[in-house]
């Protein structure tokens, strides 16, 4: 009987590459790991051709519906990520492909990151270390945080963690969500208001929702409007849940106070981005679970969706 093809097709940067849990899998397989990322639709298919299992340790490597019917002996993919928006489910199922994702497995990881974020911004470390090492000495006013309203919007895993943070440090927070409770509400001690009362009452927005053709461009050139003069905003949930066009302008016509950004429409950034030329903003490379805790978290969480899947148990199944 020949042995399970397991594949890990462009680990670049590298995430899973050296980990101890891939050992887990040697009793079930052999492990193919590509530590580039491939450049061409038909290099992506000669590196999954033979596999059964797909290792999909970063996002940037997608499989949609140009790829998938190219794959004959794929039956699942397993991902090092909360996010699915790499993954044309709907093709996947109609070809039984199981794809199975992690669900709140990073979220303190993530949110302390966009916590971290909130208070660079605030503080406005970015330009200010850039007027430093020009021989500058910048007086500007930073952003006092506590006793300010934080506008969640998106309460998983990950906001939810970020309504904890805020509360510790005394902001008020308002949420809004696709599926508000009163029951959550409680839960969480947060308040829900609608989308438009929470972009015109924060003073920081926060973006934690998955992305779909529903929220895909949630944030555009109204929304920005919407939101007070000198308001702040964070992104590290998708790149294309913000219009980045709409954002660049609001940045530079000095409406918005200044903006976080971890995940980008187009990822890397291209270098003449015009992201790139804005004064008030902070930019990390889709970066906010990778901590030696969260790699390891996410490595160890790929490869427990592969065993129970082998078992017969799969769990965490998006398609």
């Amino acid at each position: 009987m020949d042995r399970l093809k397991i594949v890990v097709p462009g680990d670049s940067p590298p995430q899973i590459e050296g980990s101890p849990h891939l050992n887990r899998l040697k009793p079930h397989g052999d492990i193919v790991l590509y530590s580039d990322r491939p450049e061409t639709v038909e290099e992506k298919i000669r590196r999954a051709s033979e596999a059964d299992i797909l290792i999909n340790s970063r996002g940037m490597v997608k499989w949609h519906a140009d790829v998938l019917p190219h794959l004959p002996k794929l039956k699942m993919i397993s991902l090092c990520s909360i996010g699915t928006d790499m993954i044309d489910l709907e093709v996947a199922k109609e070809r039984g492909v199981v794809v199975c994702n992690q669900p709140g497995r990073t979220a303190s990881v993530v949110a302390e990151h966009s916590f971290g974020l909130m208070f660079a911004l605030a503080k406005r470390a970015a330009f200010m270390t850039s007027a430093l090492k020009k021989g500058d000495w910048p007086r500007m006013d930073n952003v006092y945080l506590q006793g300010k309203t934080l506008g969640i919007v998106g309460t998983g895993h990950i906001g939810s963690e970020m309504v904890r943070l805020a509360n510790a440090i005394g902001m008020n927070v308002l949420a809004w969500t696709y599926n508000p409770s009163s029951e959550r509400a409680n839960q969480l001690s947060v308040k829900y208001v609608s989308f438009d009362d929470l972009l015109r009452l924060s003073d920081v927005v926060s973006l934690h929702v998955k992305l779909t053709e529903e929220s895909y461009h949630l944030i555009g050139q109204r929304e920005l409007a919407m939101m007070k003069p000198n308001a702040l905003l964070i992104n590290v949930a998708r790149g294309q849940v913000l219009d980045i066009d709409a954002l660049i302008q609001s940045l530079n016509n000095g409406h918005l106070g200044g903006a976080a950004i971890d995940v980008y429409d187009q990822e890397p950034i291209p270098k003449d981005h015009p992201l790139l030329s804005c004064e008030q903003v902070i930019l990390t490379p889709h970066c906010a679970d990778m901590t030696p805790e969260g790699v390891d978290l996410l490595n160890e969480g790929a490869v427990d969706n592969i065993i129970a899947f082998l078992n017969g148990n799969p769990q965490n199944v998006v398609a």
